[in-house]
Order: structure tokens, then sequence, then C-alpha cells
């Protein structure tokens, strides 16, 4: 005998209302697990080309070896009881990370697009924001290995560093948040431009305003007034800022690196919500 199905649900059917609370929860879970996963699969591809990270490291040796060691020697630049070639490693490690994730971001971007990667990407129901954070995250990976090309440059140059564990996880993390950073910036024109030769020619433009807008070569007190403004609205200058804090022994940082990590969250954060909203144009 077939009962009849009841009018209404029976009990413990009735589907729960998810409080605000809930949701938040939920959506920041999702976030984080699609971030993971798109990271994940960026840094599968060094296995496929990992010279990459070597080739990447030539140019700020080459700074090391050649701009450093020329202008210690002259002591053309004040840098009080730091050695210019101590002063200038922090400065040479923020801009590999520079380089690295400016060059990174949009032109993967560009690339996945003529590749028909990124239609697929937009019609999933993985959130803008954790595609742009997932690159993010692992052109910080990417640039992890830096840390160890520059480490081991500047102590054959002897230069004093800090290599306490406490100061290493420090400078890993301001290295992920910088590179992360300018990642994020790099996706954002990679957004609005539609070709590899305009990303490159837009990324020269850029790197070197960013490098020497910044305390990264020598310091700000003496730059001009106008240059001093532009510095201090850099993010490149606060990751600076931090690493010689931390990666020296005898460094010290000039806003603290708590506020260093907050200002660059905070870029970080803007940067991203901005690229998750330009982001489908690139398969305009």
């Amino acid at each position: 005998m077939i009962q009849p199905e009841p009018d209404g649900r029976l009990n413990g059917w009735v589907k729960r209302k998810l409080s605000y609370r809930d949701n938040l929860i939920s959506t920041t879970i999702q976030i984080l697990t699609k971030t993971l996963v798109i990271a994940e699969m960026e840094v599968r591809k060094l296995r496929h080309d990992p010279t990459d990270l070597v080739i990447r490291a030539v140019q700020p040796s080459l700074w090391l070896l050649i701009f450093g060691q020329v202008f210690t020697k002259i002591r053309a630049i004040p840098t009080g009881d730091l050695p210019y070639l101590d002063f200038m490693a922090a400065g040479i490690l923020a801009q590999s990370v520079l380089f690295v994730a400016i060059f990174t971001g949009g032109m993967t971007l560009i690339w996945e697009r003529d590749l028909g990667f990124v239609h697929k990407f937009l019609a999933s129901p993985t959130p803008r924001v954790a595609m742009v954070l997932g690159k993010s995250l692992a052109c910080g990976v990417r640039c992890l290995s830096q840390i160890f090309i520059i480490y081991v440059l500047a102590l054959l140059l002897g230069v004093k560093l800090n290599l306490y564990p406490l100061a290493i996880i420090q400078v890993l993390l301001i290295v992920l948040l910088g590179a992360a950073c300018f990642c994020a910036f790099s996706l954002i024109i990679g957004c609005l431009v539609k070709t590899r030769e305009r990303m490159t020619g837009i990324g020269q433009l850029l790197t070197m305003p960013l490098f020497f807008a910044s305390n990264a070569i020598y310091p700000i007190s003496m730059m001009p007034n106008w240059l001093k403004f532009l510095s201090h609205i850099n993010p490149l200058t606060y990751q600076v800022d931090a690493l010689r804090g931390t990666m020296l022994a005898n460094g010290s940082s000039i806003y603290g690196f708590g506020w260093d990590c907050i200002i660059l969250l905070l870029t970080l954060i803007a940067l991203t919500l901005i690229c998750g909203r330009l982001y489908p144009r690139v398969a305009m």
C-alpha cells in the first residue's frame, strides 16, 4: 500500500537558515581552500622550468657584486654605522622579489588567456578573489628561492646576517607579503593590457621607478621632498625597512616590523579586491 506524501515537511527536514556569522565563516573557508588549490597549481609549474629560479638570481647577484662593491669603496652614500654592502643587501633582496613578481603575474595571466585557461576558470564557481590570491601566494613561494641565493652571496661578501630562526621566519613572511602585493599589482596590469609585449613594456616602465623611489639603495633622508613623499606611499619602502631590521645582524627598522607588515597586508587586500573586480576583463 502506497502511503500519501505529507503536505508539509516532517520535523528535521526544514533547512536551517544560516546566520550571517555562519555564512561569513563558510565563505572564508571556501576562499582559503580555493586559494590554496590555485597556489598549488601555480607552484607545480616550477617543476617544468626550475631553471627560471636560477636565471632570476643573476640580476640581484650583479647588483651586489658590482654596484655594492664599488659604492662600498667610494663611500658616497651615508648609511651611519651600517656598512653600505649590508645596507644594500636587504634592498637587493626586495628588488629581486619586485622584479620576479612584476614579470610573473601579468605575463602568466596573459599567457593563460591566450591558451584559453582563463575562460575555464572564469566559468567555474571559483571566487575571483581566490584566483588572485592563489597566484599571488604562488609568486611568493617562487620568490623564496631568492632568499637562499641572496643569503649565500651576502655571506660570501662578508655581510653580517641575522641567522636566528625567528629572524629567518620574519624574512620569509615579509618576502611572501611583498611578492604577493606586487604580483597582485602586476595582475591588475595584465587585466588591462591585451598583449605580452605591452605587458613587458609597462613592467619595465614601473619596476625602475618603484625601485629607485624607495630606500633600497640609499636612505630616505637623502631624497628631495617630492621623492620622500613617493617613497612613503611606495610598498617597497616598507618591505625593505622590514628586511633591513630582521635580515641584518646590526640592522634596524625605521617604522617597526609590525607596522611594515600591516602596510603590506592592507596593500595586498586593496589590490586583491581591485584585481578581483577587473579579472573578468581578461576574457574580453
